[in-house]
């Protein structure tokens, strides 16, 4: 009587599941008539943001939630890109799946909202909450006491737009990202400004900074197209089993390292680009706007690269998923492990958008990012010295190219490096660097 009663509750659940998420033969190509049903669950997105940002919507907040989840999942899942060089945007589907299900999570169980620094009544601040991250912050018990005055200029407020304003300030907390100018970006690590704070030399600096991010990543995604079996829609192991040992793992360092270049480069490009319409079109604050990495490669600990040097766009993200319910069971060792086991699902979830085999090495290995955090922390405790140096470099060095190899493998084994990112006939690499290359060599 208990098992039949099982099996049924799993078969329901399954079923729930599989009506939301469905087999990857069971998916829905995506057409131009079809496309904007992938863009349906913008709707209570935007109202669940809409919500967060006005007083005595809790319950309201709770009652959406699980309409909002089952769009963003069906949309995001339900529907995928067929051409094999288009797969790669199955996973980047997924991967804002996920984001904006955990930012539906965050506004439905925070039961104040979320508040502007220096805000005395929810919603009522019109300033872009980037501009007023040096505002003195507000009350120790997480709401504005009151409101403090910025002497802004017209242009470095919220810019005159048909759109009204109950929209811009849905978007703006809906792609608040890190958290700058808000109450949960507290604590986030904000890198140092190295362009001029002067409109015309500041944006000529951020559009240098976009191309030559463009030029990189278009270089390196080229040449891992080169590798057999990695560069193929398909893909393919970074191990090459053709080579000995010491060339297999040589190649496949110089793979990851080119992996890792690739990401910093596209995800440089892509936040110059939205920086130069932010400051150029809509007058944000310079200063509004600083870099997004802050020179990872000099590290000198795994704390410092994870929390301050990478790029702090999906911590509220991993702290949702999994670092506050870890804080809760474990204290901050489950804070810890937490964040970077959510950070592991986070990232296997969404590849399985691209309708490869679900693998745990990724799991893994964001898992044991979590753990050599711990032992940096029973280091200090037990020797009274921080990790750092050239020994503490090397340490990174070792849990990010050498542990993290097998996460990358598992994502070009699935045809990452196979997707087209950059357009073959915009690529300068493909085509000027290649057929020189080829001229000179006398291929």
């Amino acid at each position: 009587m208990f098992n039949r009663l099982f099996l049924d509750v799993y078969n329901q659940l399954h079923n729930a599941f599989r009506a939301v998420i469905p087999e990857p033969t069971k998916r829905i190509p995506i057409t131009w008539r079809n496309y904007p049903n992938t863009l349906a669950f913008l709707i209570p997105l935007i109202f669940m943001a809409y919500l967060v940002r006005r007083p005595n919507t809790y319950l309201i907040r709770l009652f959406l939630l699980p309409t909002l989840i089952a769009m963003t999942l069906y949309a995001c899942f339900g529907y995928m890109w067929t051409r094999p060089s288009f797969n790669v945007y199955n996973w980047a589907q997924g991967l804002v799946a996920l984001t904006f299900v955990g930012k539906g999570l965050e506004y439905a169980f925070t039961p104040q909202g979320r508040w502007k620094i220096g805000e005395s009544k929810l919603g009522q601040e019109e300033t872009p909450a980037v501009a007023l991250k040096d505002k003195p912050p507000p009350h120790s018990n997480g709401f504005a006491n009151g409101s403090v005055e910025v002497d802004l200029p017209r242009a470095e407020k919220q810019f005159d737009s048909v759109l009204p304003k109950w929209f811009l300030d849905s978007v703006e907390v809906l792609l608040a990202m890190r958290g700058i100018g808000w109450d949960f970006g507290r604590g986030v690590h904000i890198p140092r400004e190295p362009r001029p704070l002067e409109q015309a030399p500041y944006l000529k600096a951020t559009l240098v900074s976009a191309l030559r991010h463009f030029i990189t990543l278009d270089f390196f995604e080229s040449c891992l197209k080169l590798v057999p079996g990695v560069g193929s829609v398909s893909g393919g192991t970074i191990f090459l089993p053709t080579l000995p040992p010491l060339y297999r793992y040589t190649v496949s360092t110089a793979i990851h390292i080119a992996t890792g270049t690739a990401f910093i480069a596209g995800f440089g490009m892509v936040y110059d680009i939205i920086t130069l319409i932010a400051v150029g079109l809509f007058g944000h604050k310079l200063s509004s706007w600083p870099p997004v990495f802050d020179n990872p490669w000099v590290s000198e600990s795994l704390h410092e690269y994870w929390a301050k040097r990478w790029h702090q766009l999906l911590r509220q993200t991993f702290l949702v998923y999994g670092g506050y319910p870890g804080l809760l069971i474990g204290g901050k060792f489950g804070l810890v492990i937490g964040t970077f086991l959510a950070s592991g699902f986070y990232h296997e979830c969404a590849a399985y958008a691209m309708g490869r085999p679900w693998e745990w090495r990724p799991i893994i290995f964001f898992l044991l990012q979590g753990c050599c955090i711990i032992l940096e922390r029973v280091w200090r405790q037990v020797t009274g010295r921080r990790v750092g140096g050239w020994a503490g470099t090397a340490w990174v060095y070792f849990c990010i190219m050498v542990l993290g190899q097998i996460c990358v493998d598992s994502w070009h084994s699935r045809g990452l490096a196979g997707g087209m990112v950059i357009p073959p006939l915009v690529s300068p690499t493909r085509q000027i660097v290649f057929p020189i290359a080829l001229y000179i060599t006398g291929r």
